[in-house]
């Protein structure tokens, strides 16, 4: 008797789920994939428990006829790919013909669909249709998921909690808004609505839906490409930024998109404008022709892999760095208005939960649309869409002159021995003198290192360090590089090196103290040893250590001198560090901070 079998298709159809049906939000991407596909214009996603109890997704698609409504439920079932060939220029977001009976298979779904001519009602419970009949002609799709995973007990017990389940659909319907501006999405919990866009075609519009008015003022337009790329999109100014890299979004064609590379990519782009832990809000749409990317790696289809991905990496890294260094970046410093609070009004629970902040950490393999931070936003909806003309006005300040990139400013005290406090006709600016100083070394030392000569000291006492015999190892491979820099330095005993000359611009009084950090940038450097990191972290650690310390005042002479040095630099506006250098207050701004601006004759 044949030990092999052909399996039984509701078996087979379970076994998919358990790639294609993840959590929850698993079936809300697929569902709403579809809708996308089927043209919709608007598409309404209502969870009962964060989906747990039921998904509902419905949409004003082309819908379907009865036959094909319910071959839909059959697997490998798909009016998206005919031919072989169809599979190297897949343009819609579904196209495995998987989803929908795998997820059958593991609930309970009822469809309704209409293409406006006839109207199809459908049950499955478990992978089998239980009854078909005629339904309502109202034009689209609706299908309503209840019980998932009710008959895979194992996979019920896995599930996360209602908040984290619904903070996992909130990000993909976040994500995919934003990536089909032009579909009106509505995103209800429990009749509480989390999210509502217009579909407008506005992708400004729809970041503030998500993030709020103040973020969306804070993005700058981002457009670029080649003869393969075209790169559309928004990033935020180096002052906003999150705690996750979840917020570095990337679509492709229209497509959600998974790539550790590419946000490392973006991230790298902000460095020393931000802090190193912290994270840019990015959306970036990567239009590109079919057959140069493969979606065809992974069921949920998050993967993807580009025919010709170092341009691409290249493109986007030089676009960022450049739209960066041509912006005005100093931090704006508003006063907010006092909100009035309603003392002895009832607070629904749900509405409370609905804006949790759910912050937390998730390994990266563990959910394919969430890496570490979850948020719950709320649309705002007592915010006018008018208000959006002004924040596309603002973000199209592009700086062409390096030196006119820091206004002119002028020095007229100090704060604590640490902040200088300067005006011009538009307000006050606070400078950071540690910060600026730190920045203005930075960036000498990293020319120094770039541009190495022979200029040298011959130490009086030369210098003698013991190490270890890994580290000795280490530094002796790297000698010619020390060399190089204009160090003199030799084999002294065992595991030991003599220096008897450093090059002319290691910080004064701090010679000794440099060289041994400079030896041990390269050993810690070792197992991913490049020029660019060891000069990178040697230019960080020098700049700190010539800083202006906190709690020391100069002159005023000095802090124009500062000022004018800090005009010079590359990046004006951060430390290497990313911290901020100086922060600015318009006359408006002090004025409502005194109570001033509702006041027409001021004193």
């Amino acid at each position: 008797m044949s030990k092999i079998h052909v399996m039984d298709e509701i078996l087979a159809n379970k076994i998919a789920a358990g790639e294609v049906v993840e959590r929850c939000s698993s079936v809300v991407k697929e569902l709403v994939e579809n809708s996308i596909d089927a043209l919709s214009s608007e598409i309404k996603i209502e969870l009962i428990d964060a989906g747990t109890k039921q998904i509902k997704v419905t949409d004003n698609g082309i819908g379907m006829e009865e036959e094909d409504a319910v071959l839909a439920f059959s697997r490998h079932a798909t009016s998206k790919l005919i031919d072989e060939d169809d599979l190297y220029r897949i343009e819609t977001l579904g196209f495995r013909g998987e989803a929908l009976p795998s997820i059958a298979s593991v609930s309970k779904v009822t469809l309704d669909t209409s293409n406006g001519v006839t109207g199809t009602h459908v049950e499955v419970e478990g992978g089998h249709i239980k009854e078909t009949k005629s339904g309502s002609l109202r034009k689209g799709t609706c299908i309503t998921i209840k019980d998932l995973f009710y008959n895979t007990p194992a996979r019920l017990k896995h599930m996360k909690s209602l908040y984290t389940e619904l903070a996992n659909v909130t990000d993909y319907v976040n994500k995919i808004s934003l990536s089909h501006p032009n579909i009106k999405f509505i995103l209800i919990n429990n009749d509480n609505v989390l999210l509502n866009t217009d579909g407008s075609n506005n992708v400004l519009k729809t970041i503030k839906a998500i993030y709020g008015l103040e973020v969306a003022k804070k993005m700058i337009t981002l457009k670029t490409e080649d003869d393969d790329y075209t790169i559309e999109g928004f990033i935020s100014l180096p002052e906003v930024h999150r705690s996750s890299r979840n917020h570095m979004i990337t679509l492709v064609n229209g497509r959600v998109v998974r790539n550790i590379e590419l946000n490392r990519i973006i991230n790298d782009s902000y460095h020393s404008f931000k802090p190193d832990n912290r994270y840019p809000i990015v959306v970036l749409n990567i239009t590109v022709d079919p057959s140069l990317i493969d979606v065809n790696i992974h069921p949920t289809k998050m993967d993807i892999k580009f025919s010709k991905f170092e341009e691409l990496k290249t493109l986007i890294e030089k676009a960022i760095k450049d739209l960066l260094h041509k912006k005005r970046l100093i931090p704006h410093i508003e006063v907010k208005e006092e909100k009035v609070e309603i003392k002895n009004e009832p607070i629904k629970k749900n509405y409370v939960q609905s804006q949790l902040f759910v912050e937390r950490e998730v390994k990266e393999d563990e959910n394919p649309y969430t890496n570490e931070e979850q948020v719950l936003f709320v649309n705002e909806d007592l915010i006018e869409d008018e208000r959006n003309e002004v924040i596309e006005l603002e973000n199209n300040e592009i700086i062409e002159d390096k030196k006119e990139r820091l206004p002119e400013i002028y020095p007229v005290g100090l704060v604590h021995g640490t902040y200088i406090i300067c005006q011009n006709e538009k307000g006050m600016y606070l400078i950071d003198q540690h910060a600026a100083k730190e920045r203005i070394n930075y960036e000498y030392y990293k020319e120094k290192l770039g541009n190495p000569n022979d200029a040298s000291i011959s130490l009086l006492f030369p210098i003698t360090l013991e190490l270890s015999n890994s580290e000795f190892i280490i530094i002796k491979e790297h000698l010619s590089l020390l060399e190089k820099l204009g160090f003199n330095i030799e084999e002294f005993g065992i595991n030991s090196l003599i220096i008897k000359a450093h090059p002319t611009w290691l910080p004064k009084n701090y010679e000794s103290e440099a060289i041994r950090k400079i030896i041990d940038v390269i050993i810690n450097c070792d197992k991913d040893f490049s020029i660019e990191k060891f000069n990178e972290k040697t230019a960080t650690m020098l700049s700190c250590k010539m800083a202006i310390k906190a709690n020391t005042s100069i002159t005023l002479e000095e802090m124009e001198r500062l000022i004018n040095d800090l005009r010079n630099c590359d990046n004006p506006f951060n430390c290497p560090h990313g911290r901020p250098t100086l922060v600015f207050y318009s006359n408006y701004d002090l004025e409502k901070l005194f109570k001033r601006s509702g006041f027409e004759n001021k004193i």
